[in-house]
């Protein structure tokens, strides 16, 4: 591939719930795409709609200047990015990398190295504004990274995400997802506490949730679980993801000595929601697992 195509091509790997929708969205912007994942279905779709298909990470970096890794763990990353038959095979001086998964802010920094020895620049940009952010492309990009780097990029990340804030270094834009992340994932589990115990003392779940909407227990996890709870809708975030976050989270403050109690027990919960065959459902489903401990379902009144 001539220098010239490849500076204006993007590689996107990494075609789940949230990267499908972005790298649409690269495409949808005319920009050049290739893309690889382990799910050829996926890759097919792609090439439909326009794109190049690479057989593997080390051959989407060897197309494009600007890569992106969407992957749902560290492991999955590293391996991506950094492993045999990775981004780092093929990429080449002056190329920007970007992890858009949320992973281990420490690794990024282990992997920052070892790309800064090739003279390739690694940025993380984990996203927030879920599946419909992604879809709309209105998501919002923690960045951590060279400004230089996040400059040429830049293009990039504006056909997906509406906001790209800049916090400092490699790992500070995972670290802030992390926190925001923790927020709404302990929220979570109150909100659903909150609906059990009221409709455990009998009120109505549906007149509480108005009510909550509007008064001072309302929140962005109470806007998002409730009404999935009332409507039966446990499609979205998967379980497993968000126990792979608290875990990231928790591990963040033991590198770092911070105390922290209440993520923890909330991992806890989530993962007895696992044990109990949840872990592909949204984490809103966790109200299953507090209906068959106080025998009462969470549901409108007749």
């Amino acid at each position: 591939m001539s220098s010239n195509l490849r500076e204006k091509t993007v590689g996107f790997v990494g075609l789940g719930m949230m990267g499908d929708p972005m790298a649409e969205n690269i495409l949808k912007k005319g920009l050049a795409l290739v893309v690889y994942d382990i799910d050829k279905r996926k890759v097919e779709h792609f090439v439909g709609l326009g794109a190049q298909a690479g057989t593997g990470p080390a051959d989407v970096a060897r197309g494009a200047c600007t890569v992106i890794s969407m992957v749902d763990t560290t492991a999955q990353a590293e391996e991506v990015i950094v492993g045999s038959g990775g981004f780092i095979d093929t990429a080449q001086p002056g190329d920007v990398i970007i992890s858009m998964g949320t992973i281990d802010p420490m690794a990024l920094r282990r992997m920052q190295q070892k790309l800064a020895s090739k003279g390739i620049d690694l940025l993380d940009a984990p996203v927030s504004g879920m599946d419909k952010g992604a879809k709309a492309g209105t998501l919002k990009a923690f960045v951590g990274g060279d400004a230089a780097a996040l400059d040429r990029a830049r293009p990039v990340l504006a056909t997906m995400c509406a906001e790209i804030i800049h916090f400092g270094a490699v790992g500070n834009g995972t670290s802030m997802k992390l926190v925001n992340n923790m927020l709404f994932q302990v929220g979570r589990i109150l909100v659903t506490e909150a609906l059990v115990l009221g409709a455990k003392a009998g009120l109505d779940p549906k007149q509480m949730v108005e009510v909550i909407g509007k008064a001072t227990g309302n929140s962005a996890a109470f806007q998002y679980t409730a009404p999935k709870i009332l409507a039966r809708d446990f499609d979205g975030i998967r379980m497993d993801i968000t126990y792979k976050d608290i875990e990231l989270q928790t591990s963040l403050a033991k590198s770092l000595g911070v105390p922290m109690f209440i993520a923890p027990v909330a991992q806890q919960v989530y993962q007895i929601a696992r044990a109990a065959g949840l872990g592909s459902k949204d984490a809103t489903s966790i109200v299953q697992i507090y209906e068959q401990w106080t025998g009462v379902p969470v549901a409108p009144h007749e």
